[in-house]
């Protein structure tokens, strides 16, 4: 082999080793922003079902079993989260009861342990434009914010997600 066909193939050789490592480089972007996609889906899954079952349940503890016509009479805004008795997800019975619930899932599949916290609040249904108002005073309106959030940051940003829930009684 002669020196022209040395560098020939030496430069063949130099292309092959970069065409290998941008291949490399670009599956292993691929298969990151797939594993990111992945934890954003398994949070926002569990964030619906929170939803959901908030939503399933009474609006406030005073309207379990009476309509109520007065804004007063509703739970004060200091007070919302679980009454007595009521230490978990399964016993809660209404809306206000997820304030201050905290959880963290560790047993996912291949995904960092998630977690979540609720926060429940008054809103001011008239605030002006699309800005959400929180308000201390009752309203026919509260608002659960859940934040998920992963110890491992690089696989996960904070997600949060929020939901209105109104006191409607139609006669």
């Amino acid at each position: 082999m002669n020196t022209g066909q040395m560098i020939i193939t030496t430069c063949a050789m130099l292309l092959l080793a970069v065409l290998v490592l941008r291949v490399s480089s670009t599956q292993i972007t691929t298969q990151e922003s797939m594993q990111t996609s992945k934890f954003g889906i398994l949070a926002i899954s569990i964030a619906n079902s929170v939803i959901e079952q908030a939503c399933n349940k009474a609006f406030d503890q005073k309207s379990i079993n009476a309509y109520l016509s007065d804004v007063n009479s509703l739970t004060k805004d200091q007070d919302l989260g679980p009454e007595g008795g009521e230490d978990s997800i399964e016993v809660f019975n209404d809306f206000d009861d997820f304030n201050g619930y905290t959880h963290v899932y560790y047993n996912l599949p291949d995904s960092p342990p998630l977690r979540i916290s609720c926060v429940v609040n008054y809103i001011d249904p008239d605030a002006a434009g699309n800005k959400v108002k929180i308000v201390t005073s009752k309203q026919w309106h509260k608002m659960i914010t859940i934040t998920i959030t992963s110890d491992d940051s690089t696989k996960m940003d904070v997600l949060e997600f929020r939901k209105v829930f109104s006191y409607w009684k139609f006669l």
